[in-house]
C-alpha cells in the first residue's frame, strides 16, 4: 500500500510552462476531484502536527483556504482567512512582499487573532516563501502566536524554508 505521500503525489498533476515559461505548476486540482484525496491529504497534513496546541488555522489564499477549512473542523478550532488586499470586509492588517517581477500583498482582519492565540499557518505550496512569510508578519502584527507552518506540497530546491525563520515547517510531499 502507498504511503499518503506517494499516494497524493499519485494525484497531482504537472502542467508544464505554467503560469510562465520554464515553471512546472504542481496542479492539485486533480487530487480534490478523486473521492477521498481531499480527505488523505488534510489527514496527512494534520498528522504532521499530532500533539500540537492550535486555537486557529489560518489559511493563504486561494488554495490553503480549501485546506485549512477541513482542517479547522476536524480540529475543532476556528478559521482564519488570509486574503489579497480588497477582499476582507472589515479593517484589516496588510503585509506587503517581494515577488520576482514586483510587490504584493496579504491581509487579515484586524480582530481575527487574539493575543497569545496559537495559529497553524496553512497552504498548498511551498515555493520561495514570500508569501508565507508575509503570513507570519501578520499573525506576529496581532500579537498571535505560530503553532506551525503546514504545506501540502514543497519545491526544496526554491528554498522557502529559509524564509520562515526558525518556526516548525512540515510538508507532505516534496519534489526536487
Amino acid at each position: 500500500m502507498p504511503t499518503d505521500a506517494e499516494y497524493l503525489k499519485s494525484l497531482i498533476r504537472s502542467v508544464p510552462d505554467f503560469p510562465g515559461p520554464g515553471i512546472l505548476f504542481r496542479d492539485i486540482t486533480t487530487l480534490l476531484k478523486e473521492a477521498g484525496g481531499l480527505g488523505r491529504a488534510v489527514d496527512a497534513m494534520l498528522g504532521c502536527f499530532a500533539g500540537t496546541e492550535v486555537d486557529l488555522i489560518a489559511g493563504v489564499e486561494s488554495r490553503g483556504f480549501i485546506l485549512a477549512a477541513p482542517m479547522a473542523l476536524r480540529l475543532g478550532c476556528g478559521l482564519v482567512l488570509i486574503r489579497k488586499p480588497g477582499k476582507l470586509p472589515a479593517a484589516t492588517l496588510s503585509q506587503e512582499y517581494q515577488l520576482e517581477y514586483g510587490r504584493d500583498a496579504v491581509e487579515v482582519h484586524r480582530d481575527a487573532i487574539r493575543p497569545g492565540q496559537r495559529v497553524l499557518l496553512v497552504d498548498d505550496v511551498l515555493a520561495t516563501g514570500g508569501t508565507m512569510a508575509a503570513a507570519l508578519q501578520l499573525v506576529a502584527g496581532l500579537s498571535g502566536t505560530v503553532a506551525g507552518i503546514g504545506f501540502l506540497i514543497e519545491l526544496p530546491g526554491l528554498k522557502g524554508r529559509e524564509k520562515l525563520g526558525d518556526h516548525r515547517v512540515e510538508s507532505v510531499i516534496q519534489y526536487a
